[in-house]
């Protein structure tokens, strides 16, 4: 939705109408020539393929529907297309609150009431997509993430990475004693007098805690991203550490789990039956591992030894974070040094600064086309490359006639009284 793409703005195109795709959503400084370009453009690229995995995920067959290659993409998109936003999320906070250096003063209180603003509004478009496709939505989660983020806004890029290392090797064990507290009469209580939860199955308990993206655990990904905004992703020295980062993340994590828990530790919740639609969660109380659900009652402690996608476990964060990083790299590395491929990718690119509206489209036309999302049902993978096809033209035919995606536009309009701030 599991999880979720994160709003944007963007500056204006460096070059001559027809205007190109966006290079940079909410960037705060205007755009430089060169490798800055190829950098922006290629966040932008990762946040279609985090878009295009969120399709997989609630359009695609489940995995017990795959097979070879087909199930590589299903397990790999299932709960790290989430992730790669909450990451990104994270990125785009660093791109309205100063790029490499944190606004200060006027213009820093400007930020982070834009920031403000646009966490409400998340929270609320989130809430109502909730009413109506459950608490597999990730833009209230987001709008949470935005809130809590405020006071890292100003920090450096090591200091966010100390902060983010620590949520990772503590809030997994956190979240397992609190959930172990949360008795279902003490729920019920709780939501008794939440309105979030009398409005939709989402309230303040599930942002935080129990839901499928619960702030307490998910917050490692967007400080993750925050420490990436802070860094110099065109510099070679900073790839070529940023790659390694990450890898040695992914591989020291899955490997640890598998050494500790067993050749299941990576098991996806997709493998026991049909999701609920979201990134790989189950619904609570439908029998799933997954320790993102509020089930930990029922589960032994061993558990907190698997990565299994949104299983919420230390290893699960650290190596979600790692795989971040490398789709995040590789995509901008490939933007910097191949520009025959950017200039084909553009399309694709055109889809990840709008990702908003194409996140919220893609529940959209489900609904207009009853399609099923995520079921036994549905079997084959026509109407996935048919939403993937839709929303790479239909973004870039928008992107040359427009700066901003349809929401994107809304959504920066309503930011637009931060700058009565004084």
């Amino acid at each position: 939705m599991t999880q979720t793409q994160p709003p944007q703005e963007t500056p204006a195109p460096q070059q001559n109408p027809p205007p190109q795709p966006r290079t940079s959503p909410e960037s705060a400084a205007p755009a430089s020539p060169g490798p800055s370009m190829g950098r922006l453009v290629g966040v932008d690229l990762a946040r279609a393929l985090a878009v295009f995995g969120m399709y997989v995920v609630h359009i695609g067959p489940p995995l017990s529907a795959t097979s070879g290659v087909a199930s590589w993409i299903r397990y790999i998109s299932d709960g790290h297309s989430s992730v790669l936003f909450a990451t990104l999320a994270g990125f785009s906070l660093m791109l309205l609150a100063g790029r490499r250096e944190p606004k200060t003063g006027l213009a820093g209180r400007q930020a982070r009431a834009r920031i403000a603003i646009r966490a409400v509004i998340l929270l609320a478009l989130g809430t109502v997509m909730a009413m109506e496709y459950g608490g597999v939505i990730i833009l209230g989660f987001y709008g949470v993430y935005f809130l809590l983020a405020l006071p890292l806004v100003r920090l450096r890029a090591r200091t966010l990475a100390i902060i983010a290392a620590a949520f990772a090797l503590v809030t997994p064990q956190l979240a397992f004693a609190l959930n172990s507290l949360l008795t279902e009469s003490v729920q019920q209580s709780i939501n008794t007098y939440d309105p979030l939860r009398r409005l939709s199955e989402v309230g303040v308990l599930d942002l935080l805690l129990t839901g499928f993206y619960p702030a307490l655990t998910w917050m490692s990904f967007v400080i993750a991203g925050m420490a990436l905004g802070r860094l110099d992703l065109s510099a070679p020295a900073v790839q070529r550490r940023l790659a390694a980062l990450g890898a040695a993340l992914t591989v020291t994590a899955y490997g640890m789990s598998l050494l500790l828990a067993g050749k299941g530790a990576l098991r996806s919740l997709a493998e026991d039956g049909p999701s609920s639609g979201g990134s790989g969660s189950m619904p609570p109380g439908s029998g799933s591992a997954s320790l993102d659900s509020g089930s930990f009652p029922d589960m032994p402690a061993s558990t907190l030894l698997t990565a299994g996608p949104h299983s919420g476990t230390t290893f699960d964060i650290i190596g979600s974070v790692g795989v971040a990083i490398l789709v995040i790299v590789g995509a901008t590395v490939a933007m910097d040094r191949l520009p025959r491929l950017r200039r084909l990718a553009k399309p694709v690119i055109a889809v990840g600064t709008m990702s908003l509206t194409a996140y919220v489209g893609h529940f959209l036309a489900q609904s207009a086309l009853s399609l099923p999302a995520g079921t036994s049902t549905q079997q084959s993978w026509v109407p996935l490359l048919m939403f993937v096809l839709g929303a790479i033209v239909f973004a870039a035919i928008w992107s040359r006639f427009f700066r901003r995606g349809p929401l994107e536009y809304l959504l920066n309009a309503a930011t637009k009284p931060a700058k009565y701030i004084r």
